[in-house]
């Protein structure tokens, strides 16, 4: 399939094409936004830039998801052992 990005045009193989065209409007709408607020024109600059500021989503995203996973996986673990404690005690 053919996707656009930035005002080129990449040939891409994929399963879901849909899937591939949100990542390619996604990916556009970044370097749109860098080039806007740096009025840089040089793409491959462009693209450097926001593939960095993707990075840092991406860094943030996982920062928060441990941070939940953390205190969540010890309330599981407690809740799991309570369950066996009953189990056990049922027996």
């Amino acid at each position: 399939m053919r996707i656009e990005i930035y005002d080129q045009s990449y040939n891409v193989h994929g399963e879901d094409e849909e899937h591939l065209k949100e990542l390619a409007a996604y990916v556009d709408t970044k370097m749109r936004e860098v080039a806007e607020a740096t009025r840089m024109v040089d793409s491959l600059k462009v693209a450097v830039l926001a593939a960095l500021n993707m990075a840092d989503e991406l860094f943030a995203m996982r920062q928060r998801q441990s941070e939940i996973e953390g205190p969540l996986r010890k309330r599981v673990e407690k809740c799991v052992a309570m369950v066996e404690k009953a189990l056990e005690q049922s027996n």
